[in-house]
């Protein structure tokens, strides 16, 4: 018994002293005994901070779940991987009233809500990872004030663990009361601070999307018959222009893009007609030069599931929030929305899973995309 003991005291001294095997061990460990092991010594702290490490392991890492609007739901309700990132949003800033306005690889971008402003000055901006529960205040683009907050068309996060490590915000402002005439701002969180990146520009800018950060460069949504939309590289800072799939040139109005995202690496834009359930999900090309068929889904058998599936104005009361890929091709899965429930369905299986019950506030809106944000595990710290 004390031969046993001793040994497995050798063993683990032996593990605890090599610092390759141990990184190789903690990799596998669940993100919350990541956060929880970082108190076991100051050895163990450094490790598992390094940036070494921490890339490693947010490779490995999993989108879990998705927020809506502060609530938090898996999207594998029977067994949950991991245990809600917080209970309330509010609890963790300044002020209540919060709402996340974007997520990108783990980080959340966050605002105070529109109608407190009058009584509490300028929107402010936050980043907030919800896996380590660390928050940055956005400093105001100067000069600030209530009436430099207002000109905000819309404000993109951009972050990634290997091509983007210290993030940024790609602000986009009014110059004009017409709405015709823009500037784009950039904030680092190298520098800390807010730059001109071009003093004026004139473009269609959608206000449904706060951006999508894929291969360098932040994307704003396209939408039924309007130009082709706007992509912002960030190495040069330059506005180009998105190629459309055929299916959305700006004279056919009957298709649109239903979702527009990001996920392992891939951009996807699913697109359908507007009276119909079956959709194109588009990749696109990792040159920018145009879009693929990933898949070809027809969800038909869906409104004899879901009787509360009505048409309304021709469209079908169905909205996608999010899209997943998976390791492997046949756990990818879309998450969809109908009329009081939330639910998944995997693509190369063909099947719905009921997921969460949408409550009064968060009633079916053609319009909700931006209520909804997928939670990514990350021990990215800025």
């Amino acid at each position: 018994m004390v031969h046993a003991r001793a040994k497995t005291n050798k063993s683990g001294a032996l593990i605890g002293s090599n610092d390759d095997l141990l990184t190789e061990i903690l990799l596998r460990i669940p993100v919350t005994s990541i956060l929880r092991f970082k108190s076991v010594s100051k050895h163990w702290r450094l490790l598992l901070s390094q940036t070494h490490f921490t890339h490693r392991y947010d490779k490995l890492s999993k989108s879990p779940g998705i927020f809506a609007d502060n609530v938090y739901v898996p999207f594998d309700v029977e067994n949950p991987s991991t245990p809600p990132p917080f209970r309330n949003l509010d609890t963790y800033f300044d002020r209540s009233g919060v709402r996340i306005l974007q997520s990108c690889n783990g980080l959340l971008l966050c605002c105070t809500k529109q109608e407190s402003i009058a009584q509490k000055g300028a929107l402010k901006y936050y980043i907030f990872n919800p896996t380590t529960k660390q928050l940055a205040l956005i400093p105001p683009i100067p000069p600030g004030g209530l009436k430099v907050g207002k000109t905000i068309r819309c404000m993109g996060l951009a972050f990634h663990q290997t091509d983007c490590v210290h993030y940024k915000l790609v602000c986009i402002r009014e110059l004009d009361t017409r709405g015709e005439l823009f500037q784009i701002q950039i904030y680092s969180s190298d520098t800390r601070k807010w730059k001109i990146s071009i003093e004026s520009f004139s473009a269609w800018i959608s206000t449904n999307s706060h951006g999508v950060y894929w291969n360098g460069a932040v994307y704003w949504a396209p939408a039924y018959g309007t130009f082709s939309p706007l992509y912002f590289k960030l190495d040069v800072e330059q506005l180009q222009t998105l190629p459309l799939p055929v299916q959305m040139n700006p004279s056919e109005t009957r298709f649109g893009a239903m979702y527009f995202g990001e996920s392992r690496g891939h951009l996807h834009l699913i697109v359908s007609k507007r009276d119909s359930l079956r959709l194109n999900v588009y990749e696109m090309l990792s040159d920018h030069s145009g879009w693929f068929i990933r898949y070809q889904l027809e969800l038909d058998e869906l409104p004899g599931a879901f009787p509360e599936i009505n048409i309304f104005f021709d469209q079908y009361e169905l909205q996608v929030i999010d899209a997943v890929r998976g390791e492997e091709e046949e756990d990818t899965f879309l998450v969809l929305v109908i009329p009081f429930k939330m639910m998944t369905y995997k693509a190369h299986a063909k099947s719905f899973k009921e997921i969460f019950t949408l409550t009064n506030s968060l009633q079916f809106d053609f319009y909700q995309h931006s209520r909804f944000h997928r939670y990514t595990e990350t021990l990215a710290s800025f």
